[in-house]
């Protein structure tokens, strides 16, 4: 689920960010769900846009949060901060 605060994304922004948290979501049998939220920081600076992705694990939450020039950009650095979270989880539970 993407929500977007205080504006509306476009179909391209949203089918954007769904591929990718999809392939996170395809490679992770913990993964039961994704929750992503887009928001506008008011501040005068161009890296104004804040991706925040929760991935929903059976019985966790992951957490990434980034903030950048454009979506797209955050959501990717969201994916790879939570695909690093994802590997930490797996190492615990294969020891």
């Amino acid at each position: 689920m993407i929500n977007s605060v205080h504006f509306r994304a476009s179909s391209d922004l949203e089918e954007f960010i769904t591929q990718k948290v999809e392939k996170v979501c395809s490679k992770y049998n913990e993964v039961i769900g994704a929750e992503v939220t887009l928001k506008l920081d008011n501040t005068d600076t161009p890296e104004n846009k804040i991706t925040d992705i929760r991935l929903m694990l059976k019985g966790d939450d992951l957490y990434a949060s980034k903030q950048c020039k454009t979506f797209e950009e955050a959501t990717d650095l969201s994916v790879d901060a939570l695909k690093k979270q994802l590997e930490k989880y797996k190492g615990k539970f294969t020891k």
